[in-house]
């Protein structure tokens, strides 16, 4: 029973059970947008209020530059990042191992670098290790008798770490998860906590293959900072003469939730004939730290068995307005086979109104 169930969801010999799926998938995630968006009009807003906003930023050049509509197109390593169930999907319907490297400078000389990689195990399945920091840079400490400075300094980072694996539970229907920890630090204090994603991408036989995806990313612990700062000397009993004074104690810090994330995708190859594919892409975001948003896309792909060039646009946070300082995003991708190895290249543009832009450069290896 179990067979056929997975049977129809890639469309085979149960094809009606798969548009079922869909279509039931589709009025699921409808019901819970509607129910959302009521809720949100009377509920107090939660914008900002979770910790690791990190864990939020787009990784890496392609899906960026596809205005985060990335869940359903992405594989190999960067699906790490985006949708682990989608990193056994083979590139090109090839290869199934892969590295990748990004690296780009944010505003105030913030520097996002991030790197992947994935392996072929046993069977169809890949096991997959990725690792993203910030590095906010070293910054002077200042006071309110020293605004100018005390000729100190201090330094920001955040770092996660990942151990993902994913499968293919049949030749179109992939799922996969991923471990991680997830650190952040400031000067003398610091707090980690450990968190789950869990994702899905589903190739249909309709549309010239439709692909719809789904991910929950970031359910995990709450974090809190601790460190030397938080540690205090204090006296316990202040009404009683000859009381200790200076009895350690440690101020008790909030904590924070992760910017817990379900996102819903669809890929649609528009035109797919010779060596041009034209792809549209739509992704549904709802996260606990963020109203209720869209993001678009598309792909332009000329490809060779050799060369592949891609053109893309993107289209972020449609429904947020004048909420976010930047909508639009551009990119471009080559690809070269060498052998039996493929090299990419990947670049993205992502302009700002109030804050400077960004360019964001991609190496990655396919094998």
């Amino acid at each position: 029973m179990m067979k056929y169930f997975l049977d129809s969801l890639s469309g085979g010999s149960g094809a009606t059970g798969s548009f079922r799926l869909v279509r039931s998938t589709a009025a699921c995630f409808v019901l819970l947008l509607v129910m959302d968006v009521g809720h949100s009009a009377i509920a107090q807003s939660r914008v900002g209020t979770t910790a690791a906003p990190f864990l939020t930023l787009g990784t890496g050049a392609r899906g960026s530059a596809l205005g985060h509509a990335y869940t359903a197109m992405a594989s190999g390593p960067d699906a790490l990042f985006w949708n682990p169930g989608a990193a056994s999907v083979p590139h090109r319907g090839e290869y199934r191992g892969g590295a990748f490297f990004t690296h780009h400078n944010r505003f105030a000389g913030i520097d996002y670098n991030a790197a992947a990689v994935v392996v072929p195990v046993t069977g169809s399945g890949v096991i997959g290790l990725s690792l993203a920091s910030v590095d906010y840079g070293r910054m002077d400490v200042t006071t309110v008798f020293d605004p100018d400075g005390t000729g100190e300094t201090f330094t920001a980072t955040d770092l996660a770490i990942g151990v993902t694996y994913s499968t293919p539970l049949t030749p179109s229907f992939y799922f996969g998860g991923t471990a991680k920890y997830i650190r952040q630090s400031i000067r003398d204090m610091s707090a980690q906590t450990g968190a789950v994603d869990f994702g899905f991408v589903l190739t249909t036989n309709y549309l010239n293959g439709m692909k719809i995806a789904a991910t929950l990313t970031n359910f995990g612990g709450k974090m809190t900072m601790s460190g030397v700062n938080s540690q205090v000397a204090v006296d316990v009993a202040q009404n009683i003469s000859g009381s200790n004074e200076d009895i350690p104690a440690e101020l008790k810090m909030d904590s924070w939730n992760l910017p817990l994330q379900f996102k819903f995708g669809i890929a649609l190859p528009v035109v797919d004939m010779n060596n041009v594919q034209f792809v549209v892409l739509a992704d549904a975001n709802q996260s606990n730290d963020n109203d209720l948003n869209s993001d678009l896309g598309a792909q332009l792909r000329y490809d060779t068995r050799t060369v592949t060039f891609d053109a893309r646009f993107g289209y972020k946070d449609l429904f947020l307005e004048d909420n976010v300082d930047s909508h639009f995003s551009y990119g471009a991708g080559l690809e070269v086979r060498v052998s039996k190895v493929r090299f990419g290249f990947d670049y993205a543009y992502v302009p700002f109104d109030a804050l400077s832009d960004i360019q964001m450069i991609d190496f990655r290896v396919y094998f």
